[in-house]
């Protein structure tokens, strides 16, 4: 009589709720392991996270700085602009996480996951873990930057401290966004095409670069319910000073309800795809 042949599992077991709470951490840890692994066999993908902080800074300071707070006295406009960057460092970093995402399946390596018994969830977790450490590299070297040519932390460190923390987490929450987009378009190209077109408009449409009192009144009053603005508004009052509290919770407010919003979408729609 011949052995019975070895069964290999083909998926992931129906309920996920048979993998317990430490094994989904060890399933994170593992694919956050992989997916470091993979920016360090190719350290260019770090490149947008390294050098969009010193363009973007030094193109905005000596390009607009001049225009706002006069001729030669670019160093006031360092400490409006970088604060508002870390708005824009987190949704631009976040817009990575769809396009690879989307990579990912394009290249079957989603393929080799659905044979593996690991909860659905754990695959995106790692994709926001890592794409918050490239988060945190591309404010600190902002930060850098604005010390730099001059930016001066007029509250206290913890007020710094407070300011990047704020940034990442709205900028976490943007990721379910884009991981969703990833899941929906049919190529890399077509989500960052996508992203670009929302993106614009809520970049440059906020107090980011310029203050909103000199925008027409349509334009300003967009600005106030654009999350960006507040997010802007917060890191500033939080390193030089100013009324925090309604900006940091309106941010706050923003984070939580994108991620109860778009969170449970992506996973669904990230396990119907698998």
């Amino acid at each position: 009589m011949s052995a019975a042949a070895p069964t290999v599992p083909t998926a992931l077991p129906a309920s996920e709720g048979r993998i317990g709470p430490r094994a989904n951490l060890r399933h994170v840890g593992a694919l956050v392991r992989r997916n470091a692994l993979q920016i360090k066999q190719d350290p260019e993908s770090m490149f947008d996270v390294l050098l969009m902080p010193v363009v973007f800074t030094l193109l905005f300071v000596y390009v607009f700085g001049g225009a706002i707070s006069g001729k030669g006295n670019q160093d006031a406009y360092v400490g409006y602009l970088v604060p508002g960057l870390m708005a824009m460092m987190g949704m631009n970093i976040a817009m990575a996480v769809g396009t690879g995402i989307n990579d990912d399946f394009r290249k079957g390596v989603m393929d080799r996951f659905r044979t593996m018994p690991i909860a659905r969830s754990s695959v995106l977790i790692a994709k926001i873990v890592v794409e918050a450490g490239r988060m945190l590299i591309a404010i600190t070297i902002l930060l850098a930057m604005g010390f730099l040519l001059g930016m001066e932390v007029e509250t206290s460190v913890f007020g710094l401290l407070a300011a990047v923390a704020l940034s990442m987490t709205f900028g976490a929450s943007l990721m379910w966004i884009f991981i969703l987009l990833g899941l929906t378009m049919q190529t890399a190209q077509s989500v960052q095409g996508v992203a670009m077109l929302v993106l614009m408009p809520l970049q440059f449409g906020s107090s980011i670069f310029t203050p909103t009192e000199s925008m027409p009144g349509w334009l300003e009053t967009f600005t106030d319910y654009n999350p960006l603005s507040n997010l802007a508004d917060a890191a500033r009052a939080l390193v030089s000073g100013g009324p925090v509290a309604h900006s940091v919770w309106t941010t706050l407010a923003w984070a939580v309800g994108i991620t109860v919003v778009t969170a449970p979408l992506a996973v669904a729609r990230f396990r119907r795809k698998t």
